[in-house]
């Protein structure tokens, strides 16, 4: 038997077994397909929009490269009705900044690929029917667009008219095209808008990078010096844009709109469809292997990710409500069919035809620093995660901290959001430093949200790049952070280090990684239990977890005052797994002594990983674990020079020289 999604007729399956579910769902004129109840910001209709529109993508790449799916008509009877003004099914009045803006970029992309020509579905529409189709999605033309890839969305729409024969706006789409390259970064990186700090899935293949390569086989002919230009960019971007990815096919997720899930694959097919000439060491085997291993992937989780129905549910890796944006309505996951791009590319394509390759894990370096995200990307030690520091979102958005601010991500293990203000457990603290006041006895945690002077540094000893920010969760609070990825010597460790002043006291809490939460009896994990392999341990200055998914551990690593433990998170925190428990370093602060000092302390945290990917893992994870981490030269020094300063502090203060020493002997090794 061959291997699941391995040949395109299989791809082409896998799409037409996401879009068979949607069939009966479909409203009496076709016009809309209502998906669930949850509320968005936006109205009920333009959710039940996203659920007609959003297959188009997958859709009209099956049926141009040349598939069938004999109920596509229901969909050029869906687009008549919806933009008949008399018809019960209008989609209504497109006004400013509207959300069916945004579905109008599957329609343009449809319009394109298969309305025009004899066997186009616009000659069987009627004059009457082209009139309100080209009236309603040209008045976006006359709205106020947020000045984001929104602009996308009208030029698709454009695109759209203009492959039809129907009135468009050409110096619309010219000044949007001209205003959206103004947000490019460099390194084939643009951001999702003027000075703003994401450089997130948005930036690739969500929006402005799958954008761009459509439009440069759209535009090939009109416009051919800006289609070589997105070329050229997508050829910098997947050099960075590949460490995103693990082995196994999953991505890491990071930032917002996680539930559209495998469309952060699409990148890979939409290479291949703007038939990209590829940078080494990058082939097409290669490329075709990266998305096949991620759809691959996500079909594995569908009897956790589809309703009883066969739809597609909000959530990542399992339906999940916490972690969702305000514009997640219940067809919002179908933007994930972006990832069936591919299909539009010929069989004959090197990407179809060429024999698919394993990751390109020896060809590409075991840790990579991204400049433009402000991420340091690791392969070692069997884990693919990165490091972050610098971006926060511009406005808003829930969980944003969590989406945006924690420490690290993982392809394995994800990362959690808050599912309340109450306690530690709902905060959802992993990979990240929580701070809390001791009046509010631990009820609330603040995190970091916006790290200011974010960089990547090289700092000798042992040299590589270190990731640097500062952030003030008080005025009177400063922290720095330093975020150290792995090395040869010690593969499944990070470290961070951190330099605390603090004018107040504080009780804190810092999270390594959150892991599946169960025993092989199904219930929650005892204590560590060497006959068995799994459970959980608390030592005086380190904590870790092993479970079915791979064990995790963190300790501190120059500091007397922390000491470990293992929270049993609250139910369905993470994106990846339900129920999880997350090994955590505790300790308190006095602030400032007496009123006239602030307390300064520095932690050195070494966070552990083995996750259940990695072959033999289980016989494995023990001896890293014990074998531990050094503490490089410049951190140890750093440590001894804030010793020092502590001393003559306490010195001048006319403190007794064996009250110094005791203070700093109980304090640091």
């Amino acid at each position: 038997m061959s291997e699941p999604l391995s040949s395109r007729a299989s791809v082409q399956q896998e799409l037409i077994d996401y879009l068979d579910p949607l069939l009966p769902l479909f409203t009496l004129q076709n016009a809309l397909i209502p998906l669930g109840a949850t509320a968005t910001h936006y109205d009920d209709t333009a959710a039940s929009l996203e659920g007609f529109a959003r297959p188009l993508w997958g859709l009209a790449a099956l049926l141009a490269g040349g598939g069938s799916y004999p109920e596509a008509e229901l969909w050029v009877q869906g687009l008549a009705a919806g933009t008949d003004p008399e018809s019960d099914e209008y989609w209504g009045e497109v006004r400013d900044k509207d959300q069916r803006m945004v579905e109008m970029c599957p329609l343009g992309w449809w319009m394109c690929l298969c309305g025009p020509g004899e066997k186009g579905f616009w000659r069987t529409l009627s004059e009457q029917q082209q009139n309100n189709v080209a009236t309603w999605l040209g008045s976006v033309n006359e709205r106020t667009m947020p000045d984001t890839n929104w602009m996308w969305f009208r030029v698709f729409a454009n695109l759209g008219l203009r492959a039809v024969g129907a009135p468009h706006s050409a110096s619309k789409m010219a000044s949007d095209l001209d205003r959206l390259d103004t947000f490019y970064a460099g390194g084939g990186w643009s951001r999702d808008g003027p000075d703003v700090a994401q450089l997130d899935y948005y930036s690739g293949p969500f929006a402005i990078q799958t954008s761009q390569l459509i439009y440069s086989v759209l535009a090939s002919s009109t416009d051919p010096e800006r289609a070589e230009l997105y070329r050229q960019r997508a050829r910098e971007y997947a050099l960075d844009f590949v460490h995103y990815f693990d082995p196994q096919g999953r991505a890491i997720p990071f930032g917002r709109s996680t539930t559209y899930r495998f469309a952060m694959s699409a990148f890979w097919g939409v290479l291949a469809y703007a038939d990209v000439e590829l940078p080494a060491p990058l082939g097409w085997g290669a490329v075709r292997g990266l998305l096949l291993r991620n759809l691959r992937w996500w079909a594995a989780q569908k009897p956790r990710i589809l309703a009883p129905n066969g739809t597609l549910t909000i959530g990542y890796a399992y339906p999940n409500m916490f972690f969702t944006e305000n514009y997640n309505s219940a067809g919002s996951p179908y933007w994930a069919m972006m990832a069936f791009i591919a299909l539009a590319v010929p069989a004959s394509h090197p990407f179809w035809t060429a024999e698919e390759e394993p990751y390109p894990l020896a060809s590409l370096p075991a840790v990579a620093a991204l400049h433009k995200p402000g991420h340091i990307v690791s392969h070692r030690g069997g884990h693919t995660f990165l490091l972050s520091s610098g971006q926060h979102c511009s406005y808003p958005l829930r969980a944003t901290h969590a989406k945006y601010g924690k420490f690290a991500y993982s392809s394995s293990f994800a990362f959690s959001v808050p599912t309340g203000g109450y306690m530690l457990d709902q905060h959802g603290l992993d990979s990240t430093l929580g701070l809390s006041l001791p009046e509010d006895a631990g009820e609330t945690w603040k995190t970091r949200r916006i790290a200011e002077d974010a960089e990547i540094m090289t700092i000798d000893g042992p040299p590589g790049p270190v990731l640097h920010s500062l952030w003030r969760p008080w005025p009177d609070v400063t922290v720095h952070t330093w975020l150290l990825p792995p090395t040869a010597a010690a593969p499944c460790w990070h470290l961070r280090v951190h330099r605390i002043h603090s004018a107040r006291a504080l009780r804190t809490a810092e999270g390594g990684w959150s892991l599946y939460g169960q025993a092989s009896s199904g219930r929650h994990l005892p204590p560590f239990d060497d006959a068995t392999g799994e459970g959980t341990h608390e030592g005086a200055r380190d904590a870790f977890a092993v479970s079915s998914r791979g064990a995790v551990g963190v300790r501190e690593l120059v500091a007397k005052q922390r000491r470990g433990g293992v929270l049993r998170m609250d139910a369905n925190a993470n994106l990846m797994e339900a129920r999880t428990v997350l090994p955590t370093l505790y300790a308190d602060l006095r602030g400032a002594d007496g009123g006239e000092q602030e307390e300064m302390v520095m932690w050195v945290t070494g966070v552990f990983a083995m996750p259940a990917s990695v072959r033999g893992w289980q016989r494995e994870w023990r001896a890293e674990w014990e074998r531990g981490v050094e503490v490089p030269g410049w951190v140890t020094e750093s440590v001894a020079v804030m010793v020092l300063a502590r001393a003559v502090e306490l010195d001048e203060r006319g403190v007794e020289e064996g009250e110094i020493w005791k203070e700093l002997r109980e304090g640091y090794d």
